[in-house]
């Protein structure tokens, strides 16, 4: 059987260059690459499934990438396409379960409770993903909110500190340096 992380990812990238050409942004290379890389290290790291954290992230904001459903709820609607894209391919139920737990519970904005080291990655690996997508994040605050300058700036400080501070204990244990690091090159006082 071919890797079923590869046919996914496939899928995305299919679904990331119609968005691209309808809009212009590229949901792969601004944000879900980071969140992918770093779910598959944090597995790693702590003794997870890396295949389902794989999975999970490149369908937790694969609904929005594919237009299906309204935004607001793309965890809903982005657990709903693993599950189907995910029987199609004829993988085993009790592993759809667990990504579909991922998808649905992976938004920091929601105080889910995550039961299992597969969604808590998840989510850690989502938010940490803003550090990686600085500029993305930049442009968002002046190209398409449209925010002076100075605004612009605090847009993006205070997305990066309620990305870290949605992180788990462990994920902020971790990423703190980091954090710390970029708060402090980027937004000299």
């Amino acid at each position: 059987m071919e890797n079923i992380v590869e046919k996914v990812k496939e899928k995305l990238f299919g679904y990331n260059k119609k968005s691209f050409e309808k809009d212009g942004y590229d949901f792969w290379n601004n944000h879900i690459k980071y969140v992918f890389s770093h779910s598959h290290n944090m597995a790693v790291k702590r003794n997870a499934d890396v295949e389902i954290c794989e999975l999970s992230a490149l369908f937790h904001d694969m609904a929005m990438v594919a237009d299906f459903g309204p935004r607001e709820e793309h965890e809903i609607y982005g657990a709903k396409m693993a599950r189907d894209m995910l029987e199609e391919m004829q993988y085993p139920n009790d592993k759809i379960e667990l990504i579909e737990k991922c998808v649905l519970h992976h938004r920091g904005c929601k105080n889910d409770n995550r039961g299992t080291k597969e969604e808590q990655i998840l989510a850690d690996a989502d938010c940490v993903a803003h550090f990686d997508s600085i500029p993305s994040l930049f442009s968002l605050a002046y190209n398409k909110i449209g925010l002076p300058m100075e605004e612009g700036k605090e847009f993006v400080r205070n997305k990066l500190i309620r990305s870290y501070q949605k992180l788990s204990p462990e994920g902020q244990k971790e990423y703190k340096k980091r954090f710390d690091e970029i708060m402090k090159m980027l937004f000299v006082e």
